[in-house]
Parts: structure tokens; C-alpha cells; sequence
């Protein structure tokens, strides 16, 4: 009976809404002008996103280079302030946050970064990098310190004696299992994973991923994983969101979305993904998109995939779609999903 309740209470803590994104916008000013200058439009990095991260699981977001993925996720963590729009962590609204409450807050909620070489200090031992954040939020100090420094780095899988060596002495791998570390020194709740495995050799890449998901099994963590190898996205993520222009087209539990995808961009996206068969490979239909990415500084009116969707019908060009549930989860901005 006792087990029974333990387990209950585990999946509703997983069922539990951690994080609510609601009309999140970030845009950013364009300038003309060397002395007197002007504003003269806006990059719409990221507009309009609706969505919710449940405590426990690993949501992926995906598309390709510069539609917003990395915009969004620091504009969670407020490393860039919205330009409008809502964050929900719990019951806090982090956009209304600032100071002393906002820097406490942040001891939930950390960042791994895309690029391990750029984002360790070259003159800070492994000891000192991975000691700061305790030392920030008064988390621990002397014999403690050291203790908990040795632990964390034991479960990235270092050792140790590397405390006392700087980053340049490391590997690409090692150092993001170092960043990675830093990370998990205050204890957070929610991190957002910046395609932390795309600087890193292939061989790589799995160790990291699988770390990952060591952690997040044994520390109940949460993550908005984001990527655009969505092979790596469907083997970590619970449910994975579809992100083009500043928008998410669809979003949808990682199976059913790659079984059925809905719309015409991600079945594009999916088409592309190579299939180890060389028969199948050979047989198959890929989606080859027509044209380049729009300017996010002047979107297309309508549905923003308009101008490459191979079945664009007039509507699309006029009318926004709306980001509607087609069943069990499944949302889609498609005006011709079905």
C-alpha cells in the first residue's frame, strides 16, 4: 500500500506544470544611423509562443538556425528580457522579477551553453569554476565546499584530482561535463540545455546525452533541451516542439510526432533525417524546401511557412493558423492539418 501511494505521488509530481509560457515575445530594435540614430523596425526573434514544461520531463525544441530556439530559452531564464509576454515558474512571474528576487529565483533554474570552450573562464581552475555558485548563494564554504566540488564533479564522471587544472587543459567533452557541473552546484529544478552536444566530436555526443539523462533520472530534473539533430531530440525528449520564424508549428509527445507528423515544415524536417537501410533510404520521398528563410525583420503575412510550403493554398498567405489541439496533445498551426 505504501508503495503504491510513493509511486502515486511520484507520477503526479511529473504530471505537475513546472513551467507556463504564455504570448512570450522578443523583439529586438534595428537602428539606422551613425550619430542620430533611429529606430526603424524590430527582428522578431521570437513572437507569440504558448507552452507548458511539466516538472520531470525533457521537452526538445527543434528547427533550424536562427528561428528563436536559443532567444527562447533565455528569454525563460531572463537572461533577455521579454519583450511581452509571461513566465510562469511555479506560481512566480519571472518578467516582473528584478534584483535580489530575481537572482534568488535563478538558483532554480540554470543554463548549459552550446559552446564548452567559450563558456568556462581560462583563468579559473575546475575547482573554482564548479565552487563559484555555491559560493554566490552562500551554499557551502571551507571542508563543505570541497566535499561537495569533489561529488559533483564524481557524478559528471571526473575525477577529483582535476581541481586544481584550467579548462584549456581539458577536452571538448570534458569541459561541458565541467559546465555541466557548475550547473548542477546549486541544486536547480529546471535547465535549459543550449544544443549542448553540438560543438562536441560524434563519439562524443551520446556520452553527454546519456549523462544527461543519468541526472535527470536521479536528480528529478527538468529540461528544455534544445537541438536541430532530431535524431538526439527523439532519444532524450518526452515531447518535442517544432519551432520555424519565431513560432512553434507543432508540438506534440516524440512518438506521435515523428509516426504522424502534421505539418508540412516538420514533415520536411523528418524527411530529412537519414535512415541507416540503404533500401528504404533509396525508396523513400524527401521533402526538398524551395527558398530561404525569411527575414525575421519582415515575416510574411499569414502562416510564416507560406513562401516555402509545398501545399500552400491562399488562405495561408492571409490567415494566421490557429495553434489548435488536434487530439491527445497534438497542436499544430496548420490551416490544412487534418
Amino acid at each position: 500500500m505504501v508503495q503504491s501511494q510513493t509511486s502515486r505521488t511520484q507520477t503526479d509530481r511529473k504530471s505537475a506544470t513546472l513551467l507556463k509560457i504564455r504570448d512570450l515575445q522578443v523583439y529586438f530594435p534595428i537602428y539606422k544611423g551613425i550619430i542620430l540614430q533611429k529606430q526603424v523596425g524590430w527582428i522578431k526573434a521570437v513572437d507569440g509562443l504558448n507552452f507548458d514544461i511539466k516538472r520531470g520531463e525533457t521537452l526538445g525544441l527543434v528547427g533550424e538556425s536562427g528561428c528563436g530556439k536559443s532567444t527562447t530559452g533565455r528569454a525563460i531564464l531572463q537572461l533577455i528580457r521579454p519583450t511581452h509576454g509571461q513566465v510562469y515558474f511555479e506560481d512566480t512571474e519571472l518578467t516582473q522579477l528584478t534584483g535580489e528576487s530575481l537572482r534568488q529565483i535563478r538558483q532554480q533554474m540554470q543554463m548549459i551553453f552550446q559552446d564548452p570552450y567559450a563558456s568556462l573562464n581560462p583563468r579559473m581552475t575546475v575547482g573554482d569554476i564548479v565552487s563559484e555558485p555555491l559560493e554566490i548563494f552562500g551554499l557551502a564554504t571551507g571542508r563543505d565546499k570541497q566535499q561537495q566540488v569533489n561529488r559533483l564533479l564524481e557524478m559528471v564522471g571526473l575525477t577529483p584530482d582535476f581541481i586544481h587544472r584550467y579548462p584549456h587543459e581539458f577536452s571538448g567533452g570534458q569541459r561541458q561535463r565541467i559546465v555541466i557541473a557548475r550547473a548542477l552546484a546549486v541544486r536547480p529544478d529546471f535547465i535549459v540545455c543550449d544544443e549542448p552536444i553540438a560543438a562536441l566530436d560524434v563519439s562524443i555526443q551520446a556520452q553527454i546525452v546519456n549523462l544527461m539523462q543519468s541526472l535527470q533520472s536521479e536528480l528529478g530534473l527538468t529540461y528544455l533541451f534544445i537541438a536541430h539533430d532530431l535524431s538526439v531530440v527523439r532519444h532524450i525528449s518526452d515531447r518535442i516542439a517544432v519551432m520555424y520564424l519565431g513560432k512553434i508549428v507543432e508540438l506534440a509527445d516524440r512518438n506521435a510526432l515523428y509516426e504522424k507528423p502534421l505539418h508540412p515544415y516538420t514533415q520536411a524536417l523528418l524527411s530529412a533525417i537519414p535512415i541507416p537501410d540503404p533500401q528504404i533510404e533509396a525508396k523513400r520521398d524527401r521533402i526538398v524546401l524551395q527558398g530561404d528563410v525569411p527575414s525575421p525583420t519582415n515575416p510574411p503575412s499569414g502562416c510564416r511557412f507560406h513562401t516555402r510550403c509545398p501545399i500552400a493554398i491562399d488562405v495561408c498567405s492571409q490567415q494566421e493558423p490557429e495553434f489548435r489541439d488536434m487530439g491527445g496533445g497534438h497542436y499544430v498551426a496548420c490551416h490544412l492539418a487534418e
